[in-house]
């Protein structure tokens, strides 16, 4: 993995763990991707002392973020970056464009689609990103 990419990864955990007590009320869930089975990633996470879900590499992508990155995508290909430095400034604009409550609702609907993958027994649902 590019080392860029993986420092900036650990910067913006950095930086929500210090303005909050995620780190000691929840447990993180990854799938598996190379940012994530770094081995600098995963020595950070030990050395913050983070709860990590075991989760299977082929298995359905569930987290609400998903849903996240594909809206941040739509928007950002409607403006059309034509170099580096626009395509980070227009993601970090269409990023804070996201509304809180988009969120609020794919944490909410995150039992129901759990239920759902679990109903399928791990085949496709609506919810699979």
């Amino acid at each position: 993995m590019e080392q860029s990419t993986e420092r900036s990864l650990m910067k913006t955990c950095s930086r929500v763990l210090r303005t909050s007590d995620w780190g000691r009320r929840f447990t993180f869930q990854q799938d598996n991707g190379p940012k994530q089975t770094a081995k600098t990633m995963q020595m950070w996470l030990r050395d913050k002392s983070l709860k990590v879900l075991d989760w299977p590499s082929q298995s359905p992508h569930l987290r609400p973020i998903e849903h996240l990155w594909r809206d941040l995508k739509i928007a950002v290909h409607r403006r059309s970056p034509s170099n580096l430095a626009e395509l980070e400034r227009i993601c970090r604009e269409e990023w804070e464009k996201l509304p809180k409550y988009r969120c609020a609702k794919l944490v909410a609907s995150y039992p129901r689609r759990i239920k759902a993958v679990a109903a399928a027994k791990g085949a496709s649902t609506k919810y699979r990103a």
